[in-house]
């Protein structure tokens, strides 16, 4: 009943949504660094949560955990409409991060220990859960919101995202059925909005979105997977929402060998270098949801293997992934190639227009 009334209401919302967006000034204009060729509507994250904020509120017993992730997904969310609609600097959105992970805390959402996967001990944090929650929190948020360069692609990689921490939590049992319904709402909200996000887009997710999606999802994580006991539980997560997460770190990794600063925009992530290697915009997506798929089965295989067969599990899937990103050129020789290809051609570009 909730995953449909979700489903409908973000197929409703949506075109509402990009009306609204038109109306307001929360349009993308078409630069450098971006896909798109003309101006589009953003902030179609606002249809997301509004599907599944009332899905929630129409079918679910509030409790404490519930109103913290209802509440705190407003506030990013009316974070993003600002940055949709004025542009924030990147100062400020930190801090709107920070105050919207940090409304959590109070509810009782929280990471409360960390097992060691080594001798499988409880590490219990006591007030140190604090700022680990508000970092893992924020640090999925901006994952999620770096992802968003191509249509569908946030989208996208959040609904396998959503699928896969429903499929985990329901395997667990217990309190982790309840995760999985919301997981599964969250994720019916988005397939409902990629009907008109997917290529060719008609709106984008806009940093509403994309920051509303990774904060759900970080924060569904914490009452979800992140209360299991299990050495493997700690690494799940990290699994489930690898893309985003590792594109950050190639990002970091790529901008340090260069001597860029790290937080400096590039056209080096995973989709820019695919599109570079030859890959249509839709053909991008599609292999990342593919990969997406592949990481969220060993997601879920994870929390039913033993504990050597799912260390062997995560030494092959770190080979493979170092071996492919080393290959696409998103980190190593490959990405400072495309980083020079990139800046050769804008001086080419630029010479020709000077003798016109």
């Amino acid at each position: 009943m909730a995953v449909l009334l979700a489903l409908a209401l973000a197929l409703v919302f949506t075109p509402w949504v990009r009306k609204v967006a038109f109306k307001i000034g929360a349009i993308d204009q078409p630069e450098q660094r971006k896909v798109h060729s003309k101006i589009m509507p953003r902030m179609g994250g606002l249809a997301v949560y509004l599907a599944f904020a009332a899905a929630v509120l129409f079918t679910h017993q509030l409790d404490n955990k519930l109103i913290g992730l209802l509440v705190g997904g407003l506030v990013i969310v009316l974070l993003g409409i600002l940055d949709d609609t004025r542009g924030l600097p990147a100062k400020v959105k930190l801090v709107g991060q920070i105050a919207a992970a940090a409304v959590v805390i109070p509810f009782g959402i929280q990471v409360e220990f960390i097992t060691n996967p080594i001798n499988a001990q409880m590490v219990h944090l006591g007030n140190w859960g604090i700022p680990v929650t508000i970092f893992w929190i924020i640090s999925v948020t901006n994952a999620v919101n770096l992802i968003d360069g191509l249509d569908g692609l946030a989208g996208g990689t959040s609904f396998i995202a959503a699928l896969t921490l429903a499929a985990v939590t329901w395997q667990m049992g217990g309190l982790g059925m309840e995760v999985a319904g919301l997981a599964l709402i969250l994720a019916a909200a988005t397939l409902g909005f990629l009907k008109y996000n997917f290529y060719p887009a008609k709106i984008f997710l806009g940093d509403t979105g994309s920051m509303f999606l990774g904060y759900a999802l970080s924060t569904l994580a914490v009452m979800g997977v992140a209360k299991a006991a299990t050495a493997i539980s700690v690494i799940v997560p990290m699994v489930i929402l690898g893309i985003p997460l590792l594109d950050v770190l190639f990002a970091i990794l790529r901008r340090y060998q260069s001597h860029r600063p790290i937080f400096q925009p590039d056209k080096e992530h995973l989709h820019h270098r695919m599109m570079a290697l030859g890959f249509s915009h839709k053909q991008t997506v599609l292999a990342i949801y593919a990969v997406n798929l592949l990481l969220g089965v060993s997601a879920f295989l994870l929390t039913v293997l033993s504990d050597s067969q799912a260390v062997l599990l995560l030494l092959i899937l770190a080979v493979i992934i170092i071996v492919a990103a080393n290959k696409i050129g998103v980190i190593g020789k490959a990405a400072k190639t495309g980083i020079q290809s990139t800046v050769s051609a804008s001086q080419n570009l630029q010479q020709r227009s000077s003798k016109m």
